[in-house]
């Protein structure tokens, strides 16, 4: 018997591969509370032009968002505490992994073609994902986020791919103390992480964090290049 969160699909807009040809990487974008996949598919076109040969999709968080009159969640931020976080990006976990798996299936990549890209809640999802699946993916963007869970991440961590976190210092909505929080939390566990803070910016994405995203997408594909 499936339960009704297992009859959850999630989906959202796609774009690419920019080239017209087979799909060589997958990049997930992974929206913020109260948004949609329509918020972070925007950022296809301009990493497109580094990985032309990339599917990018975008789903839906599983969930109405519960704060506001519109948009996604991808789980309650109405408690705040670390073991309330920690348990819904578990099991929010659940619904992701499996359409990551049937995202890869459906253009026969592995999870070393995947990268996960989040904002705020997405980063979260990105982060608490990545670390915990089987085969580890080409590596994580997150924007805006936070690590949640990082006290078990000694117990917890099965895979350990790259990570590049980018947080504005006027960041009004998530501390931006929680980019050094997070990077700490993955070095101690061994993850290769690059922490950039933007000066004077909010709770967004700037020029300068898409352009270092597309630095980070570039060096991670370029072996494969050669």
């Amino acid at each position: 018997m499936t339960t009704a969160r297992e009859e959850i699909m999630l989906d959202g807009p796609r774009e690419g591969p920019r080239s017209g040809g087979v799909p060589r990487q997958l990049v997930v974008l992974l929206h913020g509370l109260g948004a949609n996949g329509q918020d972070l598919i925007a950022l296809a076109p301009v990493l497109g032009t580094v990985l032309p040969d990339a599917v990018f999709v975008a789903p839906d968080a599983p969930s109405p968002c519960d704060m506001a009159p519109f948009g996604y969640q991808w789980f309650s931020l109405q408690v705040r505490t670390p073991e309330s976080l920690y348990v819904g990006a578990e099991e929010a976990r659940s619904l992701l992994d499996r359409f990551l798996d049937e995202e890869m299936a459906r253009y026969g990549l592995k999870d070393e073609n995947l990268v996960l890209v989040g904002f705020s809640q997405g980063t979260m999802m990105a982060l608490h994902t990545a670390l915990r699946r089987q085969a580890a993916c080409a590596g994580v963007i997150g924007y805006s986020g936070l690590l949640v869970g990082g006290e078990r991440l000694t117990q917890e961590i099965v895979s350990r791919p790259p990570v590049l976190l980018v947080h504005g210092d006027q960041d009004e909505v998530v501390s931006p103390e929680a980019l050094s929080a997070a990077a700490e939390a993955l070095q101690a566990v061994d993850v290769q992480v690059t922490a950039e803070v933007r000066p004077g910016l909010g709770h967004g994405i700037d020029e300068p964090g898409v352009a270092m995203a597309a630095s980070f997408l570039r060096d991670l594909f370029a072996a494969g290049d050669d």
